[in-house]
């Protein structure tokens, strides 16, 4: 399954139905441009998990309304309500440990 993108617009959708993780980032970003090839990884590997990435900079309301203050932030949504939020870099087996206890 490969990373969506989705915006301020679309992520409550985006997010609604089962357990979601979405990357909030942006391009001047370092650790954000570690951080990505892992999420890309992982949705490769785990299709009962939706991934998604959001451009904090194209669409700061999502973020503004979460309280994210530092990138990379990924949050963990169940059922459309959030129940972790990440922040820094993990690594895949870091994220996919902390996936599997809302599967």
């Amino acid at each position: 399954m490969a990373v969506a993108v989705t915006t301020d617009q679309t992520f409550e959708n985006d997010t609604a139905k089962g357990v979601t993780l979405t990357d909030f980032w942006a391009t001047w970003c370092g650790p954000c441009r570690m951080q990505s090839p892992v999420v890309e990884q992982l949705s490769q590997e785990m299709d009962n998990v939706t991934f998604n990435k959001m451009d904090v900079d194209q669409n700061p309301n999502t973020a503004q309304q979460f309280g994210i203050m530092s990138i990379p932030t990924l949050l963990v949504k169940k059922d459309g309500e959030v129940v972790d939020s990440i922040v820094g870099y993990h690594s895949k087996e870091q994220l996919q440990k902390i996936l599997d206890q809302y599967l």
